[in-house]
This record gives structure tokens, C-alpha cells and sequence, in this order.
């Protein structure tokens, strides 16, 4: 089993730092403001031949249990908990702090091993708290710089004496799977399901997924905006497995302010780039406005399958009006997916999740879908007699050949003698026909008209 270690300290010592180097990449949200980690979030680590999952959690603060300060302190004793190995970051350049010795005090009690990490060591500056740091009564103190990656074989040295030596593992038995054993079509090693939930700032993102996985896996709170980072959350459900993000919640561009604001508006949008299905979240108390056509639009636009949440359905009265009144004003206001699933949740008391989660895997299999060359042209005969394109400029536009180019979403070629003369109003007849002939809903459709070559044309 691979081990888990966990990175904590007081607010801006660099833990975020420290985890985008031991991941490889950057994708934890750094910045000079203290506090910007909230939620925990896990990352597959390799240093040296060490493989092992990495915790960044948020800055230990003392503070009331019932303050956002107090629930994110929770979320990082949970990480504690429940890692093998816990980093315990200090930085050099600000000295030991009372903060510092009050958690290096609380740890020292923990069953779990603890390397006392010095951060930001580098030069003349760091050298004095680099010695206060052994007052911690944590043993030497790992110097480092994470932002610049020195110090990475000490650390190295420190970790692996805790790690399993894997010449001392057996060998699993015969009747056990492994990664290297052929996986049935319909088993657990089959391709997760890459679930991205968007939607306006206090919706109800977080609370629907804590309900969703079971646990208080993520900070929630009254106050909006709590969400930062993009945090994945590896999960199966019904023999399943689903990666399920949570995102910050989208305000309107104008109302975007400061750069940590819009770094996580960045991961967001980076989310949906590489979602499969895009869970949109509506609040069901509020009426439907523009900024939740624009998360919409965003997500058609990046061509992913969308499932409509309707969040927080326990408060609604009148459920039938209210999903009338819904189902209405997205047919209106977005024809590009029209048919999409709207499906009434409550992350409060579980309503829906169940169907939330078929409707996505629905969705994805939609937007896999492929449709063979000779179902597309019989179908675009058909249509040629029936409404035939119009001429203009007293010539008639010829449709000759019609294949689907890919899927994900579905993309569709037409060849044609005139496409620069074909109007849109008729492309747009030509989506719909195909979205209702081949049930393709809930998804984008992209069509590309294109000029056949003519071998008789001279050069």
C-alpha cells in the first residue's frame, strides 16, 4: 500500500511549495497571502525511487472550533489522522513563532512519525532559524528550499527509514487482482469517470459532495467563496470509480478582484478542460440568472457532457412549478444541449444523488457516442427530400457526403459544393435533426461544413 504523508505548519511557511515539488508540477495555488490552502488536497509524490501520496493541507491556526479557521484546523488534524508520515514544515526566515511551538507540542504526542521540516533555509538569512528550529524538541530539522528545490536528497535521507522495505513485502496471492491482470469491460480498472461540479459561489458545490462521498471530506460554510483550490476526490460508487472536483464558485468577470481570486478561477476553468462530465449547479431557491447561463455557456464552449443539478431542493415549496419553471428557461436559454438532464438534489439530505450519478454516466456515454457513415447519409438523404437546402444566388448548394469526424464531444463533417453560402439557420437545422434522430443530448454538437475536391477542376 502506498504510504501517505501529510505537510502541515502555520499559515505561509510554504506547504504548497513544498507539495507542487514533490508532485511535479504546479497545482496547488501559491501565493504571499497567508491562509490560501483550505481544503486538503492529495497528489501522487515521487522523490527519488520513493513513490507515496502527499497531503497539502491548510495553515494550523488556533481559533474556534465553529470559525472557517477552526473547520479548515479540523480538516488538517483529519489529514493527520489518517497519513503514515507527517511533515511538519517551519519556516527559517521568520524564526521559530509561540504558533510553532504550540503545534510541534500537539505533535510530538501523534503515533505518527514526524520530520521536522525547515523551509526556506537557503543563504545567510535562513542559517539563524535553521538553529532555533531544534528547540522544537522534533529532532534536526530537514533544511530546505522548496521553491528552489534544495535540500531534496536530505529529505530524501529523512523519509526513507520510515518507509516499507518493499524486498520484505510478499507477493500477493494468485487469486488477488493486480494492475497486470486482465480487467473485464464492466470491472474496477475500468476508466473513472472525470466528474467536474461548477457553479456561482455558495450553491451548495461542496455540501453536495461531502453527502455524495459520505464524510466531510471538504470545508463548507455559510460564507461564500470558501473554495480555492480545484480539489480531485478519487471515489467509487456501485463498483464504479469516479474522480470527482470540486471547484470555486464563478462570479461575474467585473466582480473578480486580486490575483488569488483569479488563480482560482484559473483552476476552475482548468477543471472543465479536463472534465468528462460537468456537473452544473443551480441553486434551486434562486432564480435562474445570467451568471449560471454563462457557467454554462463556458462549459459548451470547452465541448463537455453536462448534467443540471438543481441544488438545495429540500427548501423549494412548490417542486412542481419550480421544475417546470427550470426545465423551461434551459430549453430557452440553452438550445446547444437542449434535452440535457436536469435532476432536483439536496446536499443537505441526500435527495438525488443517486440519480445525479446515472444521469453523468449517461451523459458520457452520449458524448462517446459514434454513429456509423451509412446511418449519417441515410439520414442526410432523407432530410435532403424532405427540406433540401436553399438556393442562392439563383444556385442551388449541393450536400454530397456527410462522416463523423470524432467523438467527445461528437463532431460531424458535411461536404458540400458552397459551404461559405449555406446558412446558419440551416447548419442549425442540421444539428437538431441529428440530435433528435440520434439522441444526442445534454452535450455539444460540433458540425464543419467542408468543399469536397473536385478532380476535374483545373489547377
Amino acid at each position: 500500500m502506498t504510504p501517505v504523508v501529510a505537510i502541515v505548519g502555520r499559515p505561509n511557511v510554504g506547504k504548497s511549495t513544498l507539495f507542487n515539488r514533490l508532485v511535479g508540477r504546479r497545482i496547488a495555488l501559491v501565493d504571499d497571502t497567508p491562509g490560501v490552502t483550505r481544503d486538503r488536497r492529495e497528489g501522487k509524490a515521487k522523490l527519488g525511487d520513493l513513490t507515496f501520496t502527499v497531503v497539502d493541507t491548510a495553515g494550523l491556526e488556533e481559533a474556534d472550533i465553529d470559525s472557517l479557521e477552526g473547520r479548515m484546523r479540523a480538516q488538517t488534524e483529519a489529514a493527520v489522522e489518517s497519513s503514515d508520515i507527517v511533515l511538519f514544515v517551519v519556516d527559517c526566515r521568520a524564526g521559530m513563532t509561540p504558533l510553532d511551538e504550540h503545534f510541534a507540542d500537539i505533535l510530538r504526542r501523534t503515533s505518527r512519525p514526524v520530520i521536522l521540516v525547515a523551509n526556506k533555509a537557503e543563504g545567510r538569512e535562513g542559517q539563524a532559524g535553521l538553529l532555533e528550529a531544534f528547540s522544537l524538541g522534533l529532532g534536526e530539522p530537514v533544511p530546505i528550499s522548496a521553491e528552489h528545490g534544495e535540500g531534496m536528497a536530505d529529505l530524501y535521507s529523512a523519509l526513507v527509514g520510515h518507509f516499507p522495505d518493499p524486498d520484505a513485502e510478499d507477493d500477493p496471492p494468485s487469486d488477488v487482482v493486480t494492475d497486470t491482470d486482465e480487467a473485464d469491460e464492466e470491472g474496477l480498472l475500468a476508466r473513472p469517470l472525470k466528474l467536474t461540479v461548477v457553479g456561482r459561489p455558495n450553491a451548495g458545490k461542496s455540501t453536495l459532495i461531502n453527502r455524495m462521498l459520505g464524510e466531510d471530506r471538504l470545508l463548507t460554510g455559510p460564507e461564500a467563496g470558501i473554495t480555492r483550490d480545484a480539489i480531485t476526490v478519487p471515489w467509487e460508487w456501485r463498483g464504479r470509480r469516479v474522480d470527482i472536483v470540486d471547484t470555486a464558485g464563478l462570479r461575474r468577470k467585473a466582480r473578480v478582484e486580486g490575483k488569488l481570486e483569479k488563480l482560482s478561477v484559473g483552476e476552475t476553468l482548468r477543471s472543465i478542460r479536463f472534465a468528462e462530465v460537468v456537473l452544473v449547479t443551480l441553486d434551486a431557491t434562486a432564480s435562474f440568472e445570467k451568471q449560471d447561463l454563462q457557467i454554462a455557456d463556458l462549459v459548451i464552449r470547452e465541448g463537455r457532457a453536462i448534467v443540471v443539478a438543481l441544488d438545495k431542493w429540500d427548501l423549494v415549496e412548490d417542486r412542481g412549478a419550480a421544475m417546470k419553471a427550470a426545465r423551461e428557461q434551459v430549453d430557452r436559454l440553452l438550445p446547444q444541449i437542449r434535452g440535457v438532464e436536469l435532476v432536483p438534489v439536496s446536499g443537505l439530505t441526500g435527495v438525488g444523488i443517486d440519480k445525479v450519478l446515472d444521469a453523468a454516466f449517461r451523459a458520457r456515454e452520449i458524448w462517446s457516442k459514434r454513429i456509423s457513415t451509412g446511418r449519417l447519409n441515410r439520414w442526410l438523404s432523407g432530410v435532403l427530400e424532405h427540406h433540401p437546402p436553399p438556393a442562392v444566388s439563383g444556385r442551388r448548394i449541393k450536400l454530397r457526403y456527410m462522416t463523423q469526424a470524432k467523438s467527445r464531444p461528437p463532431h460531424f463533417i458535411v461536404f458540400c459544393s458552397r459551404p461559405e453560402a449555406l446558412p446558419e439557420s440551416y447548419t442549425r437545422y442540421l444539428v437538431n435533426g441529428i440530435r433528435e434522430t440520434f439522441e444526442i443530448t445534454g452535450c455539444p454538437i460540433r458540425l464543419t461544413l467542408r468543399k469536397g475536391d473536385n478532380p476535374f477542376a483545373e489547377d
